[in-house]
């Protein structure tokens, strides 16, 4: 409305003055309208659509030319504001909302200012170019939680506005304090699903075995999108003990990534303290000394802890201009953080945990070599010391053959062992059953779903039972015989690719796999599905490594592999089989 600012005065409440008001529309269809109005604001949950609603029902019921509702900050600059009767085109060349000076700065923060003209105000400072010209008005405050969440302005009503009106606003406001109020509630709600929802698929990532470089590079996208920043960053120890920007995903990647971030600052004070912060402006702050970022606006910035240490700080920044970040956002912004980095320090876990499995498996490799092959060699060696000695000394050709032959023996030992060893290397589920492969699939993939998948094989139309009673044992033993280690071994694989996609990108609360043998040689089948209630496919998939290899393995076994809607209509359905010969 007012665009220069101007002294403010004392709350006033220049009615009737110079005119005679027109009539008002406040009679009982009037009230059955509002009341109507009132409900329809109580029921939408979506915050744009209950102002744009409140505001052209505010100019409906009234009669005004022109209506809006200033959104204001803390500091009262406008953060969003929605209005009725400009034109799109004079909107754009008006850029932002007023702030609340001027006439605009004497709106009560209860009841309502209503003038007959407002140009005639003492505040009144003249509209900025381009600004329609108006003059009766109606101002009041918009009320969330007792707190004064915006400004309602409505001008230009013919013959001016009447107490009638004043009733009708203040009756408006009241309803939409409720309704934004409830779609505040509704949004933040949703936030923090979203923020749980990203928290969990990054633990499943990173515990699948995603790459360190490319979970820290989804942790940033993710928190950039849920937030709705501009920018997300995560500031890391780098050398020398230095915390360093070394992931940036969004506005001005290319000049933040690699800044180091200041002993003295923000970043480092929240990864040792371990409590986030919120910044309102980067631009306007003078303790900013990393260049790139004075050209953001509101910041958060998030520790990435576990268990009382710091590895990092989440920064998640909107462009100068954008909506402060709240403290509801950065309460679920340290928990995304917290998850993140426990995700981390589980992953390393693991790592060290392989590492640790693979000096044991070393050690019994050389503990094998030492107590079989070895020995058995040094003993074949001895043999034929034994020959040498005998030969020299002229000992019978036929006792001296007897002893080579033994000799050749050991040989032949020392050889199959090795052999089993390396055998052993290169497939370490060698001695494993299919079925005991797939079962324990089945029970690792209970960590990334967050439950244990139904887990079900049958031979011949017969399920095995979970356990090891003898008809059991045979029926297992038989599938081994039936299906050969190769195509075990891509079986195998399958269902650890069915449940890792489910655990991923699903987010299904059941999952089913199923496996069934039928038959012998080239006529004899194995069939896979792997089934989930989850969300289904998405419509564009950025990545198909994972089904490019399932089906590259069907077509090395001349089998088929499917994958799409599940017949129950919900959620996913992946079908591999091939044939057993």
């Amino acid at each position: 409305m007012e665009g220069e600012p101007g002294v403010g005065g004392t709350i006033v409440n220049l009615a009737n003055q110079g005119t005679t008001p027109a009539p008002s529309r406040a009679d009982d269809s009037d009230l059955t309208d509002l009341l109507e109005a009132v409900l329809a604001l109580a029921a939408d949950l979506d915050l744009p659509s209950v102002l744009q609603r409140f505001v052209q029902t505010c100019a409906d019921m009234t009669g005004a030319a022109y209506a809006a509702i200033n959104v204001l900050g803390s500091r009262g600059e406008s953060t969003t504001f929605v209005q009725a009767g400009v034109s799109e085109a004079v909107a754009r060349l008006l850029a932002h909302g007023p702030r609340a000076v001027g006439v605009l700065g004497e709106i009560p923060a209860t009841g309502v200012i209503r003038l007959d003209d407002l140009t005639q105000h003492p505040a009144f400072r003249g509209f900025p170019a381009n600004h329609p010209p108006m003059g009766s008005f109606i101002g009041a405050s918009v009320r969330v939680s007792h707190q004064v969440f915006g400004h309602l302005y409505l001008a230009d009503k013919p013959g001016g506005f009447t107490e009638a009106d004043e009733g009708i606003v203040l009756g408006l406001a009241a309803a939409a304090g409720v309704a934004v109020h409830n779609a505040q509630l509704y949004a933040e709600a949703a936030r923090r699903e979203h923020w749980l929802r990203a928290g969990q698929e990054i633990t499943t990532m990173l515990l699948s075995g995603l790459d360190e470089e490319e979970a820290l590079a989804h942790i940033a996208r993710t928190a950039r999108e849920v937030a709705g920043a501009d920018a997300a960053a995560l500031a890391l120890p780098g050398v020398g003990g230095e915390l360093v920007l070394e992931l940036v995903d969004g506005h001005a990647a290319a000049s933040l990534l690699g800044a180091v971030m200041p002993r003295d600052g923000r970043s480092w004070a929240v990864m040792d303290e371990g409590r986030g912060l919120l910044v309102p402006s980067l631009s306007q702050s003078r303790v900013v000394r990393v260049v790139p970022m004075r050209a953001f606006g509101p910041a958060l910035f998030a520790p990435l802890q576990t268990a009382g240490h710091g590895i990092g700080v989440l920064i998640l920044m909107r462009k100068v201009g954008g909506a402060p970040f709240t403290s509801a956002d950065l309460d679920t912004a340290e928990s995304f953080a917290a998850q993140a980095a426990l995700a981390f320090v589980l992953a390393e876990a693991r790592h060290a945990q392989d590492i640790a499995a693979l000096l044991d498996e070393r050690e019994r490799i050389a503990r094998d070599l030492h107590d079989l092959a070895i020995q058995q060699l040094f003993a074949t060696g001895m043999q034929l010391e034994t020959v040498r000695r005998r030969a020299a000394r002229g000992v019978d050709a036929t006792e001296l053959t007897s002893i080579v032959e033994d000799a050749l023996d050991n040989v032949d030992g020392s050889v199959r062992q090795i052999r089993s060893i390396v055998h052993a290397l290169r497939d370490p589920d060698a001695a494993t059953s299919l079925v005991e492969r797939l079962r324990r699939e089945a029970s690792l993939a209970r960590t990334g779903l967050g439950f244990a998948p139904s887990f079900v094989i049958e031979l011949d139309g017969r399920a095995l039972e979970q356990g090891t009673s003898d008809a059991d044992v045979v029926a297992a033993d038989l599938i081994d015989e039936r299906v050969g280690a190769d195509l075990a071994d891509d079986v195998v694989a399958v269902v650890r690719e069915g449940l890792a996609n489910a655990a991923r990108h699903a987010r299904a609360s059941s999952v089913a796999v199923r496996i069934s043998v039928r038959g012998t040689g080239a006529t004899g089948t194995i069939l896979v599905e792997v089934e989930d209630d989850g969300t289904g496919l998405p419509p564009q998939r950025e990545r198909h490594s994972g089904t490019h290899n399932l089906a590259a393995r069907a077509r090395q076994h001349a089998g088929v592999f499917s994958i799409g809607v599940a017949p129950s209509g919900r959620g996913t359905l992946l079908s591999w089989q091939a044939p057993l010969g």
